[in-house]
């Protein structure tokens, strides 16, 4: 298709087609500072200096490539069960319960050692 500024001076057209590119690149900045407020921010969060800590006590026992973090809130209902909140990072003792359901996993959370649903880790 012909563009509509094809008669124009040199100068006027790039100065629409600079317009043009600046109204976009608004638009697109809009849009993604909507979009950011929108939806929920990934669960990693800045760990403060203890769980820090705890995190390099875990490293250095278990290994980087062992380390969990809890997606959602865990309220341990069982004996073992451990209860955790979002964020928290814990290192993989064992990817399944002492009776071999691998929905359960054992767990060090820098201190207490006990069971969490799988389902709610993610590598970290």
């Amino acid at each position: 298709p012909q563009m509509p500024h094809g008669c124009m001076p040199l100068p006027s057209f790039w100065k629409v087609v600079e317009d043009t590119l600046q109204q976009s690149s608004v638009q697109l900045r809009t849009f993604c500072q909507t979009f950011e407020t929108v939806t929920p921010s990934p669960v990693t969060q800045p760990l403060n200096p203890a769980e820090e800590r705890k995190v390099l006590s875990l490293v250095s026992k278990h290994g980087p490539d062992k380390l969990y973090q809890v997606t959602s809130n865990i309220s341990g209902s069982k004996d073992l069960d451990l209860t955790l909140l979002r964020g928290q990072i814990v290192a993989l003792l064992q990817s399944a319960d002492t009776k071999g359901n691998t929905n359960r996993w054992l767990v060090d959370a820098g201190g207490p050692r006990g069971f969490v649903p799988a389902a709610k880790l993610q590598p970290y």
